[in-house]
């Protein structure tokens, strides 16, 4: 364990390719701090000089990697704009050495991140960085190390940009996260789908099924991101598998007889599932708690009562149902009991997704022949459509709940689906990875 040598916080944090320390060090800023209010409109991104991080000539393409994920991610936001080091008036020589304000000050930086990269070893990295406000001259709360796995490095920058947004924005964090979706391939009559899982900003992405003629869809990571949910029909009707990343190892649950199981969701502890049942005829949504393989129903009707999402807190689910003779979304204890329909706008509502803060719910809406992504209040008032195509569905929220990643479908023979992701703030849409649909995106890594 690392140890600060001014007895300050420290903790550890697990990587997937080792381990990775943090460290606090330093002291906090005096004053008001620099802060951008992320739910309002953004009329100029911040200015935020990232000169290169000081380090060794064999660190040195590193380094220089590890700066430009972090400028990525910023800038990626549309709240931070990262000046031309071209501009610069000051040179970082030595982590240490006192900020010349005025030279920052001179092109416009309103914040200012400085980094010294080592190794102390062939396989081990550490990044210490300081944020400063230029404005008020001081240091932007505390100093931070990290050390972990030189193959991990990217993790190491999403960390870094990760605090840097946390404490100008004030708003959680969420670049050091991942997403499963369904990659697919070939004609659209002919088309193949496998599980894929990647960094949040496309990278390190892994197969986690073989190419193979059944279909998978619907992944869900568990709260702690080591394992997923998904709709297999390796066994020729839908069935629900539970998937351990790391190891690869699947279970299928929910083994009785006849039925067709489908549309799964972890609930917030990890222990319990639920998901939707077909049976004679019949679609409900059932609870199973893993360990036990004990079920129970959670509705009874002759509708079609689906695509079931827990509240971040456990209590509550929304979920899809055609009950009112078209699709809308309803909610009710978790354990079952009285539904409570939430949407009464027009068209029809489905894949409702609760928020992680617990106060908005994504769904998708189709009206007129046109797919919407949308958010509403978790009663169903305020109810505001993000887009608007030929086909948007499967919304999921980043671990923030700033940014919606979902799947927009082209029509015609040669039909594709693609991941975008939007800013429920500014509206910023963007395209994430072509020919995949179905995402799912973690929790914030541990």
């Amino acid at each position: 364990m690392i140890k600060s040598n001014i007895g300050s916080l420290h903790s550890k944090v697990s990587l997937s390719l080792g381990v990775l320390f943090i460290l606090f060090f330093g002291t906090f800023a005096e004053g008001k701090p620099l802060k951008i209010e992320v739910n309002k409109g953004i009329k100029e991104p911040l200015n935020v000089s990232i000169p290169s991080f000081i380090s060794d000539i064999d660190l040195r393409e590193l380094s220089e990697n590890i700066t430009a994920i972090i400028t990525d991610d910023l800038v990626g936001t549309g709240l931070f704009k990262v000046t031309e080091r071209v501009n610069h008036l000051s040179v970082i020589t030595n982590f240490d050495n006192p900020i010349d304000y005025s030279a920052w000050n001179a092109i416009g930086s309103r914040a200012l991140l400085t980094g010294e990269l080592s190794s102390n070893g062939t396989t081990s990295i550490t990044v210490k960085f300081r944020l400063f406000d230029v404005l008020s001259e001081k240091p932007f709360k505390e100093g931070l190390k990290l050390t972990g796995p030189k193959k991990g490095w990217r993790r190491i920058a999403h960390k870094i940009a990760d605090e840097v947004y946390a404490r100008i924005t004030g708003d959680h964090k969420y670049f050091d996260s991942r997403i499963a979706f369904v990659a697919e391939e070939g004609s659209k009559g002919n088309r193949t789908k496998r599980l894929v899982i990647m960094d949040y900003d496309g990278a390190n992405q892994a197969f986690l099924t073989e190419r193979s003629d059944f279909i998978v869809l619907s992944p869900k990571f568990s709260p702690n991101g080591s394992k997923l949910l998904y709709t297999s029909y390796e066994t020729g009707s839908p069935r629900i598998c539970l998937l351990d990343i790391r190891s690869r190892k699947k279970i299928f649950l929910d083994n009785e007889p006849g039925n067709m199981s489908f549309s799964p969701s972890f609930s917030p502890n990890g222990r319990d599932v639920v998901f939707s049942v077909t049976s004679r005829s019949n679609t409900d949504i059932y609870r199973l708690n893993i360990a036990s393989n004990a079920r129970s129903r959670l509705t009874s009707s002759i509708s079609i009562d689906t695509a079931p999402s827990f509240s971040p807190d456990g209590s509550r689910l929304v979920f899809e149902s055609d009950r009112s003779g078209m699709q809308q979304l309803y909610v009710m204890p978790s354990n079952g009991g009285n539904a409570k329909r939430i949407s009464f706008g027009q068209g029809s509502y489905g894949a409702p997704v609760w928020s992680p803060d617990q106060k908005l719910i994504a769904f998708t809406k189709r009206n007129k022949g046109r797919f919407h992504i949308g958010i509403m209040n978790i009663d169903g008032s305020n109810e505001r459509l993000l887009t608007s195509s030929f086909l948007d569905e499967s919304p999921s929220w980043s671990p923030n709940g700033r940014v919606i990643i979902f799947s927009r479908s082209t029509p015609g023979s040669g039909s594709s689906s693609t991941l975008y992701s939007i800013d429920i703030a500014t509206g910023s849409l963007k395209p994430i990875r072509a020919s995949s649909s179905d995402p799912s995106w973690s929790n914030l890594l541990n």
